[in-house]
């Protein structure tokens, strides 16, 4: 029994050397521009507040503005940009003020926050994975430790959600809220270097695009919705996901399903519609209430034509793998700060 422990504790020692053989930085980019620091500086300013803003749950999914927690829940989140616009900055300048800033908000949030395992609610946490990626061998023991244990918190939870989910293949087991699962489990998977996480979180990966994907690329969510904007909503968790494995050398844009599927295949089939070579009108057909109740509301983007430029954070995210992708994210919008300080297109 001893031995094999011993083999058992070798092999896993062997497997974490060799993705830290083959790992590169969380960030790419080299040399960033003043111009783009002087830009997360200036967002940084607008979002900073007197204290941390973090509470103990967030809850958006579902609800309209005034109902519920949902405008506490808004308030809370404007910490989250926040935090990985600090993280880019101090990459860069290495400010002491800018670290210790950052350290308040992450120790705040990681003592304060209790994981809901809702994808939705927390899909723009991964904000606080990119900031404690990029500034781990920086940051405080304690608050280091502590947001770790978050972070595994979110890959452990969401891994043990998409094994024992109770309705396998169907609703949100399948559609982007699948997605975004994927997105919080590999990222802190990943930011965690923990080998056993992130080949859980491929398997589970590689088995939405099979479920959520057909072999030409069209999505569930554009036959559920009958929206462009949940197309997009549906790939941009997976393209962030594919962006954290390709830092250990793994390439799962062009990953290939059982049915044919692939991320790139999603990509491409929504190319003629940001090209503006092909339009459509959302969620005409659409088969899920809360959206005809958003319309009614309202909100915008639940009416009317889909505009192209709403994929341009998509195809920005997307050039990250592959520079196919770029001359469509340049037609859309400018490239946000918070990408171009730490992404480049390949």
């Amino acid at each position: 029994m001893r031995k094999t422990l011993i083999v058992i504790a070798l092999s896993f020692i062997t497997a974490q050397a060799a993705i830290a053989a083959q790992a590169t930085p969380w960030c790419t980019v080299d040399s960033v521009p003043d111009t783009t620091i002087k830009s997360l500086q200036k967002d940084a300013d607008k979002r900073s507040a007197d204290q941390s803003r973090a509470i103990a749950r967030v809850h958006t999914e579902g609800t309209l503005p005034h109902q519920g927690i949902w405008d506490q829940s808004i308030e809370a989140k404007k910490d989250l940009p926040l935090i990985r616009e600090l993280a880019l900055i101090w990459r860069v300048n290495h400010d002491p003020a800018v670290l210790t800033h950052l350290t308040t908000l992450l120790d705040a949030w990681a003592s304060i926050y209790q994981p809901s395992f809702n994808p939705i609610d927390e899909t723009d946490f991964d904000a606080i994975i990119d900031a404690y990626a990029i500034t781990e061998v920086d940051l405080p023991a304690t608050t280091r430790d502590k947001v770790a244990a978050l972070l595994h918190r979110w890959a452990t939870g969401y891994i043990d959600q998409m094994l024992h989910n109770d309705k396998p293949g169907k609703g949100k087991w399948t559609n982007n809220w699948q997605s975004h699962r994927i997105k919080l489990a590999t990222l802190s998977a990943v930011a965690l270097g923990d080998t056993r996480l992130i080949d859980a979180a491929r398997w589970q990966f590689l088995k939405q695009i099979n479920q959520n994907l057909h072999s030409n690329g069209l999505s569930i969510d554009f036959e559920e919705r009958d929206a462009l904007h949940y197309t997009v909503y549906d790939l941009e968790p997976l393209v962030r996901a594919a962006m954290a494995a390709r830092t250990i050398g793994q390439d799962w844009l062009n990953l290939q399903a059982e049915n044919g599927a692939s991320l790139a295949a999603g990509l491409n089939w929504l190319l003629p519609y940001a090209r503006g070579e092909q339009t459509h009108e959302e969620y005409v057909h659409t088969t899920v209430k809360f959206d005809l109740q958003r319309r009614d509301a309202g909100v915008a983007g639940f009416t009317g034509m889909w505009e192209p430029k709403s994929s341009g954070q998509l195809y920005w995210l997307a050039s990250t793998l592959d520079a196919h992708y770029l001359p469509v994210a340049q037609s859309l919008i400018n490239q946000s700060a918070w990408i171009a300080a730490c992404w480049q297109a390949r």
